[in-house]
């Protein structure tokens, strides 16, 4: 195949369509490629060609809950130590006054305060 062939063959040679949009509209198909990680060409692209166009801001607020989950489990692990009266709180000394227990839960209530407001949202 030689390469005047194979030029004809790609996006960058190929056709471009102009589509005259006002200055709003300009900006939501902006924010809307923005919000599924895509050029805006891309995405127009597949919206006209009619493909499915999937956000990909719920998987980025899974992932931000598998964070905040995971330092859910973590705070919960050193309460539990410290309610079981673990031997290994000897070694680390007696840290563990009231103060430090209440702030212990204040933090994982903030957590659960976190979990909640990124699962709302998420959009089902």
């Amino acid at each position: 195949m030689s390469a005047n062939k194979q030029q004809e063959h790609t996006r960058k040679y190929g056709k471009h369509l102009r589509v005259p949009v006002l200055p709003g509209e300009e900006q939501k198909i902006k924010e809307n490629a923005a919000h599924v990680s895509l050029p805006v060409a891309e995405y127009l692209r597949r919206l006209s060609l009619g493909y499915e166009v999937k956000s990909t801001l719920d998987s980025e607020y899974v992932l931000q809950l598998v964070k905040v989950n995971a330092d859910q489990g973590r705070l919960g692990g050193l309460l539990k130590l410290w309610l079981t009266d673990d031997p290994k709180l000897a070694v680390c000394g007696s840290d563990w006054t009231p103060g430090v227990v209440l702030a212990l839960l204040k933090r994982i209530e903030a957590n659960q305060d976190e979990m909640l407001r990124l699962v709302q949202a998420l959009k089902f």
